[in-house]
């Protein structure tokens, strides 16, 4: 007892010694930005609220861009999507040498999931259910952009989001707050690191705040409507995670939330960030945020301008509203001096805490471009994770494939290098990626023989497919008719001992402003897989794709299903190491996937109606069902096979009821039953069977990813406290209210052992 007493006071009195050290830290900065503000003139605070994209700057010549005049002016705060060091450095000079004041300019960009070392689509990164491993993607990532002069991140992209049809979904995490907002501290951990003025980490922008992903009929920028208690217990959790573990920034939304757009929303970024979630950081508007709210119908540009900075935006990304409108603004009153200098000092912290003022280069060491990008350690790394987030939905004993005989390689996305990134990769030399040919032909050397055919187009509709293949990721349409180009797949097919039919969407066919009505398979791709089933070959489908799809047809028709998401620049090694049985699949999907577009938003964590369906039955009149389609999923959230089988013990609980400050331990055992060593995601849901608002049929409250050999069992254990039983009531305060729950623990929402507990006064 006496020993925890001392190691106790010594954990105190190093966290006060640290508390006092950020304080003196703090002094330090706001001594030297105050001095700094007393030199700038309006004109200049005006200029740090501006982020203008790069533009026209080529390596050294960044003097003579248009952009030039303005940075020397000092009417610029920062640059987007200029890439390079020896370019940033150029262009910092400008800044620090030429301008009058010589303050630094922040450089970001869309660091989404990997800079050139790509990882899997967030998306797909979600389903590994492992969060050091994503935190070691973002780490990496921002390793390889500071390397190359990027200070600046936007990401992690933290929305919540419920329907497919909606593309930046393969951006996000999925449907679920809980799992959302582990993974929002694991990426700004990763992103930041324990010290910011490391040249290695890059400050972090959390986005988008807030809502976007609730976006209405799943349609890119559309409009978002919903209750503030559903906002503060289905959304808004992965984003106060993300300020609570530190996030440096935070970007608006495209959206309106309460009928007033997220950039000129008061309540949104003043009351909540700011007030409720104590965010001191700065706030940049998403690309041309502010401007958009002219058609929004909230007025012109001056007067938008004018709502932005009043709600507690500090930076216009793009727009100019602020550098070209503020100015009148203050002097007819509609803003205040103290609303300017509050904006201009949370970017001059920004710069300060990245180091930039001490030293403005500290992201421009050439040589660190040249070893730390694209190297083989985090091309290991990737490659790796790659495999991990692949989610195998279904095996009729097809996988793994021998290294031997035959395979036949079939699909308009088997020979796509470029496309393997996936979307938001703005970095990546596409080049550079490993195709699913490539993966296979290395992975079977001389012991097997490869054989190609494209199969088909990606879409029968060419102008589809041109919008589906943007950014110099063209699948190289096939002129041949569609006859002649399923010839040639079905003569390579007819050889083969197995077929590996790699289809889906394309890189770009998810993403922003790629939204979809249609989530199947396009239907030439159908068309191929069908003819290929005629052969009675046993087929493969190695399902590329960023959103949840409709694959009904294809889950009764073909023997084995792996959904390989877009695994990055690693991606055709990852997918050979797990078609070959190197890796053994591990992945759990994140977001639920629906039997029909109509179920559609359909995710786990719905709520009852008042006439609910009997579970196992069929239609049922009078009940909330439809006609043609059960209610449940076709793969259900969290869903995701192996090749080993996991059996999971009834559950126990240490006690029957517990009360405030007390604990419960929730424990079960799980055993590999097959014959593989394999991981498996042990999930943990709670119901609160009675509340004083309606509450959701279950919730993720916690998982663990466990490894076991072949016949190995293991003991799995969760501490429930009340912390893990509050929610958001109808006055908006976080609270447990006592009664009855229930506890399930499983391999996925659906196939779950439970039990019953309750909390007492």
């Amino acid at each position: 007892m006496k020993v925890l007493r001392v190691v106790l006071l010594l954990c105190l009195m190093a966290a006060a010694t640290g508390a006092m050290a950020q304080k003196t830290e703090d002094a330090k900065m706001n001594k030297f930005i105050s001095a700094l503000m007393k030199k700038m003139t309006l004109e200049e605070k005006l200029g740090q609220l501006n982020l203008p994209g790069a533009g026209d700057i080529t390596t050294g010549q960044a003097s003579n861009a248009d952009i030039a005049g303005k940075i020397k002016e000092g009417k610029v705060g920062g640059l987007f999507n200029i890439k390079s060091v020896e370019k940033i450095r150029d262009v910092q000079r400008v800044a620090v040498e030429e301008s009058r004041l010589k303050i630094p300019l922040l450089f970001g960009m869309d660091v989404i999931h990997g800079y050139q070392t790509v990882f899997p689509i967030p998306l797909g990164l979600s389903c590994s259910w492992d969060m050091a491993l994503i935190e070691q993607s973002a780490r990496i990532a921002a390793i390889e952009a500071s390397a190359d002069g990027i200070n600046w991140t936007f990401s992690p992209m933290v929305d919540v989001s419920r329907d497919p049809r909606w593309g930046r979904m393969s951006e996000g995490n999925g449907e679920d707050p809980y799992i959302g907002a582990q993974i929002a501290k694991a990426m700004v951990k990763g992103y930041q690191g324990d010290d910011l003025t490391k040249n290695n980490t890059i400050l972090a922008c959390v986005k988008h705040f807030a809502l976007y992903g609730a976006a209405e009929a799943g349609r890119d920028y559309n409009t978002t409507d919903m209750s503030r208690i559903r906002m503060y217990n289905e959304y808004f959790e992965p984003y106060k995670a993300a300020i609570d573990a530190g996030a440096g920034s935070v970007m608006t939304s495209f959206n309106e939330v309460d009928g007033i757009p997220a950039s000129a929303n008061k309540w949104l970024m003043t009351d909540v960030l700011r007030k409720q979630w104590g965010f001191n950081g700065m706030v940049v508007t998403d690309y041309t945020a502010i401007n958009e709210m002219v058609d929004h119908g909230l007025g012109d540009l001056k007067t938008v301008s004018a709502l932005a900075l009043q709600a507690g935006v500090d930076m216009d990304m793009v727009g100019e509203g602020f550098l070209t409108t503020l100015k009148q603004s203050l002097e007819e009153k509609k803003v205040t001096q103290k609303q300017i200098d509050m904006a201009c000092r949370r970017i001059l912290e920004a710069k300060y805490k990245l180091g930039l003022f001490e030293d403005p280069y500290r992201y421009c060491d050439v040589q660190r471009s040249k070893t730390e990008i694209l190297t083989d350690a985090h091309r290991k790394a990737a490659r790796a994770t790659a495999a991990q987030s692949f989610v195998l939905l279904k095996n009729n004993n097809v996988l793994p494939i021998k290294k031997s005989g035959t395979v036949a390689l079939i699909g308009p996305l088997a020979d796509a290098t470029v496309n393997m990134t996936g979307t938001w990769s703005v970095a990546a030399d596409f080049e550079k990626s490993v195709s699913v040919r490539a993966g296979l032909e290395k992975a079977v050397g001389n012991n097997a023989k490869i054989l190609y055919a494209k199969g088909s187009n990606l879409t029968a509709d060419s102008v589809l497919e041109a919008n589906s293949t943007m950014f110099g990721k063209s699948l190289g349409r096939d002129r041949r008719s569609t006859e002649a180009i399923l010839k040639e797949a079905l003569a390579v097919a007819n050889q083969s001992d197995v077929i590996v039919a790699a289809l889906g969407e394309s890189a770009e066919m998810s993403g922003e402003s790629s939204s979809r009505t249609d989530i199947e398979i396009p239907q030439i791709q159908k068309d191929l897989l069908q003819a290929l089933l005629k052969t009675g070959k046993p087929v493969v489908l190695v399902l590329f794709t960023g959103r949840p799809l409709a694959l009904t047809w294809e889950e009764e028709n073909v023997p084995a299903i792996l959904n390989v998401w877009f695994g990055g620049s690693e991606a055709g090694d990852a997918i050979a190491d797990v078609l070959f049985g190197d890796v053994n699949p591990s992945g759990k999907l994140t977001a639920t996937f629906p039997r029909h577009l109509g179920q559609v938003p359909l995710f786990y964590n719905h709520k009852n109606t008042g006439r609910p369906i009997e579970e196992g039955k069929g239609f049922q009149k009078f009940r909330s069902n439809y006609l043609d389609v059960p209610n449940d999923p076709l793969y259900p959230f969290g869903f995701g096979l192996s090749y080993t089988t996991f059996n999971y013990s009834d559950v126990k609980l240490s006690k029957a009821s517990f009360k405030p400050g007390e604990t419960i331990t929730a424990s079960v055992t799980v055993t590999n039953s097959g014959s593989r060593e394999g991981q498996e995601v042990v999930q943990l849901y709670i119901r609160d069977l009675v509340g004083s608002v309606t509450r959701p049929v279950k919730e993720l409250k916690g998982f663990q990813k466990i490894n076991l050999k072949a016949g190995e069992s293991r003991e799995v254990t969760f501490q429930i406290s009340i912390d893990d039983l509050k929610f958001y009531n109808s006055d908006l305060k976080f609270v447990a209210e006592p009664g009855d729950f229930k506890l399930f623990i499983g391999t996925n929402s659906r196939d779950v052992k439970e039990t019953a507990f309750t909390l007492t006064n």
